[in-house]
């Protein structure tokens, strides 16, 4: 489309212009970035880093991640009903029938990411998120195989002298209501956060209530100057119905229906389609700074989930249990009368996880006579070392990882299938034009084993033919982030040329399995921009005008492709939009008032490899409002109110690709309401 397109970039250029016009220097606090093992001036950082602020993830309404993270250039993230997440970094979702892979996620130093490659981001409640940090494309050089990239979320409060009790209620359309309560004290050198949410939800559609019950644990201990002991831990209770997919015309006959049965197979109401998930995970991180040059940190963590996926075709029970950890040692050289500062570091982890898995026939919801039972355990270990180096205005970063994986079954006895160890490396170089632009160039490799979903996918066939993907990914961009932070512009250009990719197939009863469809071109464009149309001042109707944008292009097209006697190649890679463009408007009142109105715009979606069906492009309107009751000593009470899909589009926050029998649409809800109150103490 060339209207965003021109629209975006138009903007992205005007912004140092617009900034320069304004008198008064207003000063913010400097962005930095943690995911690499120490804090880093965002600016200086020579990749593709994406932060979530507290105050970015404040604007959204709360019950959902979903539009904080899709405000990212390059992140999809999708929700085909209540609490069924789906979330890809500069790719398509060929391999998440549901759920996430091929996305390494973390928990501070934690992996919220098993061995096998599956990530349960949908157990978090998102009012215990308090920011995040995203990595964008291939980075197995500290956190192991990848090709997507790597997410870091934060969840615990930062450090401080100061205690807090803060409960939320917020209610909405189609049954939303989300409760929350959080409580955390300092004490001198030990701080201390209980959380506790509960969320439900009927849905838009027939079979898609969805509840949650989620309750978070932390603390941190500093025993002694530089030695800290933290501990997170959660516990987690998610249910959610499936409606399924619909064809065109069942779509344009009721939207709001589930999947129908068939003279073949039930439907989605019959069979009680949904997904249970209990799951206990959490660790412990020890940092010991034992010098200003040398720090060590070591985790140890661990999970157990219980998972019940009554689905159209079979009930399929697991119980999977997960241990590892993660270690690293860090020197840093910052001699005061040389130019040259730098800082290496070194470590490992490893994780195993053991997935007991049996399928049994679905009666209606109940599980019946057992078709099928195997335990996989997958086993994952990498090194990795990372040199990173500031002379003058020039940052270098060479790093590396070794990676191992393998996994074993126990069908027609205990077999073992060990990948060849690869190597991930990645070089990074940036140079500080001035004092507020840098330009940025990185070579990196991506690896990514198939997951233990697609090794044993619901086709219950033991897949030992499934390779890896693997490539090489070429990028470059420009970071503009004066100290004022009046404006900001972030630009990269890449192109990652994939081996092997995996796809998402379906037999024709539905039951899915996964093959390598050779090569994949991935070439795009993000950008994303800040600019403050007025800055924060104490008199007028309007106190503060903030404007937030972001524009991806995506040219992704299967390389080598052929299926079943059938060339795909040239096409578009399925379910990826070619472009999307986000904005996002904030104007603060008097009263400690602000509204927040947001805009979406997704470019068609092909639906099939065969790129004979598309999901039409969409608008999406979401608004918010805010005031901060005038009520004076330590007790702050707020309200918000707003609503989502404002222009009523009708759209599919998520569709099934390559679906049996063309049911490829999940439809979303049409305008929506929610409004809520938050009490702080």
């Amino acid at each position: 489309m060339k209207f965003p397109l021109l629209t975006t970039l138009s903007l992205l250029s005007a912004l140092p212009l617009a900034a320069q016009q304004q008198d008064t220097l207003h000063r913010l606090p400097e962005v930095v970035v943690k995911s690499y093992l120490s804090k880093e001036s965002l600016l200086r950082i020579p990749t593709a880093v994406s932060v979530l602020s507290p105050q970015q993830l404040a604007l959204q309404q709360g019950a959902s991640m979903v539009p904080a993270f899709n405000s990212i250039a390059g992140v999809r993230m999708e929700e085909r009903s209540p609490g069924s997440y789906r979330l890809s970094i500069r790719g398509s979702l060929l391999r998440s029938p549901f759920g996430i892979r091929n996305v390494k996620i973390y928990m501070d130093e934690i992996p919220l990411t098993d061995a096998g490659g599956n990530t349960y981001l949908n157990l978090l409640d998102p009012v215990v998120l308090s920011g995040a940090e995203v990595l964008k494309g291939p980075d197995g050089s500290l956190f192991g195989a990848n090709s997507g990239g790597v997410v870091r979320l934060d969840v615990l409060p930062p450090a401080g002298d100061s205690s807090r009790l803060e409960a939320s209620v917020q209610g909405g359309s189609y049954g939303l209501f989300h409760a929350a309560a959080g409580y955390r004290q300092q004490l001198g050198n030990y701080g201390f956060q209980l959380f506790q949410g509960y969320q439900q939800a009927d849905g838009y559609r027939r079979n898609t209530t969805m509840k949650r019950s989620y309750t978070q644990l932390g603390q941190r201990w500093e025993y002694k100057p530089g030695y800290v002991l933290k501990m997170l831990g959660f516990y987690s209770d998610l249910g959610y119905r499936t409606p399924g997919g619909l064809t065109l015309a069942q779509l344009d006959k009721d939207p709001r229906a589930a999947r129908p049965g068939s003279m073949a197979l039930p439907g989605a109401v019959a069979q009680k389609a949904g997904i249970y998930n209990r799951t206990v995970q959490g660790g412990l991180v020890h940092e010991a700074q034992f010098s200003p040059r040398w720090q060590h940190v070591v985790a140890v963590f661990g999970a157990n989930t219980h998972f019940e996926n009554p689905f159209i075709t079979n009930y399929e029970a697991r119980d999977e249990n997960t241990a590892g950890f993660r270690t690293y040692l860090s020197w840093i050289n910052k001699p005061s009368a040389s130019p040259l500062q730098w800082r290496w570091q070194a470590g490992m982890e490893w994780q195993r996880t053991v997935s007991d898995i049996i399928n049994y026939d679905n009666d209606n919801g109940v599980r019946g006579a057992e078709r099928a039972a195997d335990k996989l355990t997958a086993g994952q270990r990498f090194y990795f070392s990372r040199f990173h180096a500031q002379l003058q205005r020039w940052t270098l970063e060479a790093a590396a990882s070794m990676n191992y994986y393998h996994y074993t079954y126990n069908r027609d006895g205990n077999t073992k299938v060990a990948f060849t160890p690869q190597l991930m490396p990645r070089l990074s170089l940036s140079y500080l034009i001035n004092e507020q632009l840098t330009g940025r160039v990185t070579v990196s490799r991506g690896y990514s084993p198939p997951a233990t979903a697609e090794v044993r996918a619901s086709d219950n066939v033991i897949n030992t033919a499934l390779r890896p993907e693997t490539g090489w990914n070429y990028e470059a961009g420009v970071r503009l982030l004066p100290l004022s932070r009046r404006y900001s512009l972030d630009l990269t250009g890449f192109h990652y040329c994939m081996q092997d990719a995996i796809v998402r197939k379906l037999r024709d009863n539905g039951a899915e399995f996964f093959v390598n469809a050779g090569g994949v071109n991935q070439t795009g464009i993000e950008a994303e921009g800040t600019l403050q149309l007025l800055t924060p001042r104490s008199r007028g109707l309007v106190r503060g005008l903030e404007l937030r944008g972001s524009y991806t292009w995506s040219d992704f097209y299967f390389r080598e492709y052929v299926s079943s006697g059938k060339n795909f190649s040239g096409n578009r890679v399925t379910g990826v939009p070619r472009t999307v463009v986000v904005s996002g408007l904030t104007m603060y009142l008097p009263k400690a008032v602000y509204v927040y109105v947001a805009h979406n715009y997704t470019s068609s979606i092909p639906l099939n490899d065969a790129n004979s069906a598309y999901a039409r492009g969409y608008h999406l309107m979401q608004c918010k409002a805010a005031w901060q009751l005038p009520i004076s000593g330590k007790c702050k009470v707020s309200v918000q109110a707003g609503a989502d899909n404002l222009l009523n589009q009708s759209y599919s926050l998520g569709n099934d690709l390559n679906a049996v029998g063309e049911r490829y649409y999940n439809p979303a809800p049409g305008r929506t309401y929610f409004g809520g109150i938050n009490v702080a103490l």
